[in-house]
């Protein structure tokens, strides 16, 4: 019997294979695990993301921050698909009206976010006019290697063609997303993902209107990230400064150059109290020959100098290029512009006053 039941295993076997489906004994399909969403934060602080207008085809003509982040985000339901969502409304105004404090409240409550664990990104809704300076800000002071993303629209939610909503899922789809931790601030904006270090407002019109000199880092399409570059410069995590340790920021002002330009405005600003002085200059952060003894003089009496270009595409200022910088201890930008160049010194001065310090981060950052 045991000779014919090894004679026949084979074809036996072969015969199993030939019945129908069914006739087979079947085992349990083992459980589909959920995936599990990333938790995101978004911090709304108004401007034209949650703006309005009129009627429909007022795209220019609106009033910013008028739509709370519940119907803001109620307005783009897909946002379910790429992450847990919650809101809190921080702030509500147009960002021509973000001042110092504003700026402190809203770092101290990223930082705090991004010390939770239940927390993977956050994402900041914010208006164009300022966003830049906001970023920049945040690049310095939050010391997290989790996505912090920026987003605004050029058009109000009311207007043919907004592009707000597509703008916050791209933001959403970035701050979710692994690849995106460990790449410092980031702004999303007409499908581009830009360091929150370089990019600036370079149009008030169109949806490209976001630009940065070295480029984007990457893109999003249909929900997914695409990378190009890494930020190159000192950032976040491994800045050496913390919005814990900022209690508040020094006055710094900006004068611009123009031709004709006369002292006025610099001794101005030193009298209000001043602690540092960005002179937007022509080309390579030029001063003009009746300017540069008041410069001098400011300077002897204790305030920085800080020579930034202009140009808003790529402003490249050369210590010692155009002025002797070093004769003078006067400061150069190097590619920041005049209004990132502020933000920078405010932050600097909170911890030291030293010239040749406060190069140094300049160069750094």
């Amino acid at each position: 019997m045991k000779h014919l039941l090894n004679a026949l295993g084979p074809a036996l076997f072969a015969l199993t294979l030939l019945l129908p489906p069914g006739l087979h004994a079947e085992e349990p399909a083992p459980a589909e695990t959920p995936r599990q969403l990333p938790r995101v934060v978004i911090l709304a602080t108004g401007g034209t993301i949650a703006g309005a207008g009129a009627s429909a085809a007022n795209s220019a003509t609106y009033q910013a921050a008028k739509v709370p982040v519940e119907q803001l985000l109620a307005g783009v339901p897909q946002l379910a698909e790429l992450a847990a969502v919650r809101g809190e409304q921080v702030l509500q105004l147009a960002s021509e009206s973000f001042g110092n404090e504003q700026l402190l409240a809203l770092g101290r409550r990223v930082a705090e976010l991004a010390e939770n664990p239940e927390v993977d990104g956050i994402i900041i809704t914010h208006g164009t006019d300022t966003l830049e300076e906001t970023a920049y800000f945040l690049t310095l002071v939050e010391r997290t290697d989790k996505p912090i993303v920026l987003v605004g629209s050029m058009r109000p939610g009311t207007a043919l063609s907004a592009d707000g909503a597509l703008n916050l899922y791209n933001a959403v789809a970035v701050a979710g997303n692994p690849q995106a931790r460990g790449k410092g601030v980031l702004v999303t904006l007409n499908d581009e993902i830009h360091s929150g270090r370089d990019v600036s407002k370079a149009l008030n019109i169109k949806t490209e209107a976001f630009k940065s000199p070295w480029g984007p880092l990457g893109m999003v399409v249909e929900g997914k990230s695409y990378w190009f570059r890494l930020p190159a410069k000192r950032h976040t995590l491994n800045s050496e400064f913390d919005i814990r340790q900022i209690a508040s920021l020094p006055r710094v002002d900006i004068a611009y150059a123009y031709g004709n330009l006369d002292d006025t405005a610099y001794r101005a600003f030193a009298g209000a109290g001043a602690r540092a002085i960005v002179h937007a200059g022509t080309g390579n952060g030029s001063v003009a020959a009746p300017v540069v003894p008041a410069l001098r003089a400011l300077r002897k009496e204790g305030l920085q100098i800080i020579r930034a270009s202009r140009a808003d595409q790529g402003g490249f200022v050369l210590r010692n290029a155009e002025q002797p910088d070093d004769q003078y201890d006067w400061l150069v930008a190097h590619d920041l512009n005049p209004q990132k160049a502020r933000i920078l010194a405010m932050v600097a001065l909170s911890k030291t006053q030293d010239s040749r310090e406060l190069q140094r981060i300049f160069w750094e950052y």
